[in-house]
């Protein structure tokens, strides 16, 4: 990565090009905004589903904990690292089928710490699920 401030990166190939990890690719997951003040990435019900057929809880905490750091990591620019140190997630409607969508917005920005709100709704825009996590920022450890 060049030494552009974050703002002056284009953030969803950024994403793209690191990758949004194992665990979120097989889950279906895909960003469709990406930058310092807002993401946003859906995630289909089918396939991420309890065995009573409504979207697993840990499925919009992985989506939530997913933008969050992300958008962390970008925010921490080059040579600095994100990592998460505190999660929680309030669900207050369930999901059957269709596509859910998360909207990440940063609550606050600083050099050590971000915390970021996602909002996980669904088809008909209905709140299905609130995600907070906060990230811690360091350098990016020395390789030996």
């Amino acid at each position: 990565m060049s030494a552009s401030s974050p703002a002056e990166i284009n953030g969803l190939d950024w994403a793209s090009a690191r990758g949004m990890g194992a665990l979120a690719e097989k889950m279906g997951m895909q960003f469709l905004e990406f930058s310092v003040q807002r993401c946003v990435a859906t995630l289909p019900v089918e396939g991420n589903t309890q065995p009573v057929g409504l979207m697993h809880g840990g499925a919009y905490v992985v989506l939530g904990e997913s933008l969050g750091s992300m958008a962390a990591n970008l925010h921490a620019g080059p040579g600095r690292l994100a990592v998460g140190v505190d999660i929680n997630a309030t669900h207050t409607r369930s999901a059957t089928s269709g596509i859910v969508t998360g909207v990440c917005t940063p609550v606050h920005l600083g050099r050590s710490m971000t915390v970021h709100e996602i909002a996980v709704s669904d088809d008909q825009g209905r709140r299905l699920s609130t995600i907070r996590i906060t990230n811690m920022i360091k350098d990016v450890p020395a390789a030996s």
